[in-house]
Order: structure tokens, then C-alpha cells, then sequence
């Protein structure tokens, strides 16, 4: 004859809930070295990568010996979500280098002061649906570890490095690379410049998106070797004065791809 038994849940100690909603700032995330992430799929994703999962607290199910059963209400307490998803991890935040030999012969996005995470968020997922390996971010862009950002990547975070830093010294060095036959293009999204529907675009370069508020700023523009625009339909038309930044990121990814 088979028993089965069901593992009791445990209440999650006042410190350990504010620990787990500690992470949603910045500075916590940084002196812990850990993020947070919700849903089962996620986590899941989260699992089955390279990246090391600290602890799982779940109302149900099996994900593994980091497992913690808690009651729903505990559940709901730590989650940062307006209806909890039953299972929340922590995770290790990873270390990872920018290589900017890797980036030639390859499409790569760099972000220049786009601080919404969840335009954030999408544009990572975008990237990994176009095959775009890594995320050039100046240091003032969204913390991609940030828990609205994790979420809206839907796993694509495993996928994708996003690097901080000097933006301008990243791109430069990656576009001057002297071991290439020649400087990597820089293209730059512009409410002027050539349609990205007519511009020569190559196979591999760096796409360059500003924020909505300010656009591409002047440093970063000098370093700009192409500027391409997306036009409105009709031209002349009504229209508003600039497209949301994962929108334009979606229609320029896109027509790259469709070129090659």
C-alpha cells in the first residue's frame, strides 16, 4: 500500500518577508546580491538556466531541494504583485562581462537613459525574440534586476546579458574595434534622419534608443554613424510626437531581421 504525504507549510518569519520585499529597492539588491522573481513559469525558466536560485517559497508544488512551502497568506504578504502567483525565488544576481570583440558581426541594442522598467523589461524580451544577444545600458537606464523589470522579460533575462556603465566608452570601444576589417556601425533613433523602411541597414551594428523625455543624448549622438527614423503614416499627418521606446525598439529589431 502507497501513503502519501503532503508537506506542511511553514509561516514565514516577519524578517524574512521584509527581506523578500526589501529587494524591490535598488540598494537592497546590491548589498544582498540577489533579485527577485514571481510565477511559476519563471522560476521555472530560472531553474533550468545557469543562473543559482537561493530559495523557493511556493503554496504548492515541487521545485526542488530550495523548495519552501508557505501558507497562501504569507504568500501574499512577500509578493510584490497585486494577486500573488503562489511562488516566489530568490535569486543570485550573476556577474557578467562584456566581451566587446564578441559583439562584431552581431545586432546589439544600447539604452540611453530608458528608466521605465517596464519598457525595460520589454525590451529585453524583444531582444531575445530577435536573437540579440546582449543590452548596452548607460548607468542611469533601469535596473534590469529591478522585480517590474524581471517580470516583464517573462525568462528572456536568462537569455540576455544587460551590461551598465559608461555608455559612450562601451560603444566606442566596440565600434572601434581593431581587430575588425573595418568600424561596426552605430545607428541612432532620430525624429530625423533616413526611414528605417529605405536606410542601408547592415546584419550587425548597435542600435542606439533614448528615452521618450529626451531622446539619444549629445554625447552619445557624436558616436552615432547612421540616424534613422521611424515615419508616421500618412506622412504630414496627426501624429504624436514620439513613439513609446519598446514600440520603436520592436519596429527597428524588426526590420533589421527583415533584411538579412
Amino acid at each position: 500500500m502507497l501513503f502519501y504525504f503532503r508537506l506542511r507549510p511553514r509561516t514565514m518569519t516577519k524578517a524574512e518577508i521584509r527581506s523578500v520585499r526589501s529587494l524591490d529597492d535598488k540598494r537592497a539588491r546590491e548589498e544582498t546580491g540577489l533579485f527577485v522573481a514571481e510565477g511559476e513559469k519563471l522560476v521555472r525558466e530560472l531553474l533550468a538556466s545557469d543562473f543559482r536560485v537561493r530559495r523557493v517559497y511556493c503554496t504548492g508544488g515541487d521545485f526542488g531541494a530550495a523548495t519552501e512551502h508557505v501558507p497562501p497568506r504569507e504568500m501574499e504578504r512577500a509578493s510584490r504583485l497585486r494577486t500573488a502567483t503562489g511562488v516566489l525565488a530568490l535569486v543570485e544576481i550573476p556577474r557578467r562581462r562584456l566581451d566587446e570583440a564578441a559583439l562584431r558581426g552581431r545586432l546589439t541594442l544600447a539604452l540611453d537613459g530608458v528608466q521605465n522598467p517596464g519598457n525595460m523589461g520589454t525590451i529585453i524580451r524583444l531582444a531575445d525574440w530577435f536573437g540579440i544577444r546582449d543590452v548596452l545600458c548607460s548607468a542611469d537606464s533601469a535596473d534590469c534586476w529591478n522585480p517590474k523589470v524581471v517580470q516583464a522579460t517573462m525568462g528572456a533575462i536568462t537569455r540576455v546579458a544587460v551590461h551598465y556603465g559608461d555608455l559612450g566608452a562601451m560603444v566606442a570601444t566596440a565600434a572601434a574595434d581593431l581587430s575588425a576589417p573595418g568600424p561596426l556601425p552605430v545607428y541612432g533613433t532620430f525624429l530625423e534622419g533616413e526611414s528605417v523602411y529605405d536606410a542601408g541597414l547592415s546584419a550587425a551594428g548597435i542600435v542606439v534608443l533614448g528615452s521618450e523625455g529626451r531622446g539619444i543624448s549629445a554625447e552619445i549622438e557624436r558616436l552615432v554613424t547612421r540616424k534613422i527614423f521611424i515615419p508616421p503614416h500618412p506622412a504630414g499627418g496627426s501624429a504624436p510626437e514620439s513613439l513609446n521606446v519598446a514600440v520603436a525598439a520592436a519596429i527597428v529589431c524588426s526590420e533589421f531581421r527583415r533584411r538579412r
